[in-house]
């Protein structure tokens, strides 16, 4: 199930600090070999699309992405000025990740109605046409760097939202399980269930599934002397994970070239290309980019 498009890597970022803080780990994720920095979308962290134009400044090659936006938060019309005028602020750079809110209480914070499941992602669906349908419009503006703007990435888990990420995202992002009820906490995929959802993602992108970009969020990279185990905070594990974190995709484990193994093995069973660690591992993976050498190979 090997995928021929090229090894990708992202970092997801939480933007803290100061102004020189910020742009000062973005250039070090540069520096690390990383392909795109992600800025997450939560209320307490900082609105993600100055970061991604303040992290412009301070970087020469990586790319920037929302990862992922809170879509019920946004209005599409508006949302698509936002993004035009940040892609066109960073010189094309821009990707763009959506999701579709699972948060209660960011929504309760802001004082808006949390929607049920169905339409939050149909959020998301109106959102992505609406964007797609402005800047394929030549007379939009303000208009993106690229000619139909950035590329779209959707992240999921459920059937629902899987077919509205089979139907328009130029990238497909898996978080390596599902949240409960309230938002709270993730249960982790164990192979068989990562198997399922990958089928069944293949079976609706038809034509398009040499095409997609498939996106795994590594949840925790684990060398080895931490041990061998999935962390507690994502209790319950997979019953496939019992023994060996070796069975729950978006963990990696061991040596560098141990992680970098189960990469490729990721990339062939799997179909992933591109893969996202979050800040707290960036460090840590860096030496897994390396040891990949030839990513493409």
């Amino acid at each position: 199930m090997s995928s021929q498009l090229p090894l990708r890597f992202g970092v997801n970022m939480f933007v803290t600090g100061s102004r020189h803080e910020w742009r000062a780990k973005c250039r070090r994720a540069e520096e690390l070999g990383f392909d795109v920095v992600g800025v997450a979308d939560h209320l307490g962290f900082p609105a993600p699309f100055p970061a991604m134009v303040l992290a412009a400044e301070a970087t020469e090659r990586i790319r920037l992405t929302t990862f992922v936006l809170n879509t019920p938060f946004y209005n599409p019309a508006l949302l698509a000025r936002d993004v035009a005028s940040t892609d066109q602020f960073i010189d094309g750079r821009m990707e763009l990740g959506l999701g579709a809110g699972y948060v209660k209480a960011e929504f309760d914070t802001a004082d808006i109605p949390f929607p049920s499941g169905g339409e939050r992602v149909d959020q998301v669906e109106r959102t992505v046409t609406t964007l797609r349908r402005l800047f394929n419009d030549p007379e939009y503006q303000p208009r993106p760097a690229q000619p139909s703007g950035p590329p779209v990435l959707i992240a999921g888990w459920g059937d629902r939202l899987l077919r509205v990420a089979a139907a328009h995202a130029d990238i497909i992002a898996f978080p390596g399980g599902w949240a409960n009820a309230t938002g709270d906490s993730l249960q982790l995929a164990g192979t068989a269930q990562m198997e399922e959802r990958i089928a069944y993602v293949r079976g609706l992108l038809g034509d398009r599934a040499d095409t997609v970009e498939l996106n795994l969020l590594v949840q925790q990279v684990i060398p080895p002397s931490e041990g061998a185990s999935v962390p507690d905070r994502f209790a319950p594990k997979p019953p496939d994970a019992a023994h060996s974190p070796d069975d729950v995709p978006s963990v990696l484990v061991g040596t560098p070239a141990d992680m970098a193994q189960q990469i490729k093995e990721r990339r062939e069973r799997y179909g992933f290309t591109y893969f996202t660690v979050m800040e707290y591992n960036m460090e840590q993976f860096a030496p897994v980019i390396a040891a990949l050498g030839e990513r493409s190979a």
